[in-house]
């Protein structure tokens, strides 16, 4: 039997659940990931998601997440048109719930949306290189300036799992933010 988690975005509309361990936890530090975070943040009502260095996801494939209710209050937001990721805001609550890359077959789900005592340790930041001048980071875990082969392997090895199927996320109206 698999262990399933149940989550929810912060007024509970929005409910989903994810299955078996996650691929992997991070704490992206890319220019994107801040950029988009800081203007999600500032939407009314939206829940302090970030962190002091970047914005924390628990990563999952797709065939491994499932939405339960809510759906219809998902709201695409992208960084620019052609933007290859996009992210998905539970409007009812402005609630930020996934980020997608473009053909990915996994989700990176923001961390935030776990109950605060089941949430997954971070187990290393990415993309530090993209972190202002002068920003000094902790070495409570690893800090690599760019994705490492061991982050890849790990995507690959999930891929590989789900025999190379990509599920479609549907999220049909998109975000002003």
């Amino acid at each position: 039997m698999s262990n399933t988690t149940a989550l929810q975005c912060t007024c509970g509309h929005t409910r989903l659940e994810v299955t078996g361990a996650p691929i992997m936890t991070t704490e992206c530090c890319c220019t994107s990931c801040r950029a988009a975070g800081s203007r999600m943040q500032a939407l009314e009502g939206a829940p302090d998601f970030l962190s002091r260095y970047g914005t924390p996801f628990v990563m999952y494939r797709k065939d491994r997440v499932r939405f339960i209710t809510g759906e219809e209050a998902l709201k695409a937001f992208r960084l620019s048109p052609k933007a290859p990721t996009r992210r998905a805001v539970a409007t009812c609550c402005n609630t930020p719930i996934f980020l997608e890359f473009q053909s990915g077959h996994w989700l990176s789900l923001y961390r935030e949306i776990w109950p605060a005592g089941a949430r997954p340790a971070i187990e290393q930041r990415t993309m530090t290189v993209d972190l202002p001048n002068g920003v000094e980071l902790p070495d409570d875990i690893p800090n690599p300036k760019k994705h490492t082969f061991t982050f890849f392997v790990k995507l690959l090895g999930a891929w590989v799992a789900m025999g190379f199927r990509v599920p479609k996320i549907v999220v049909s109206e998109e975000l002003d933010a």
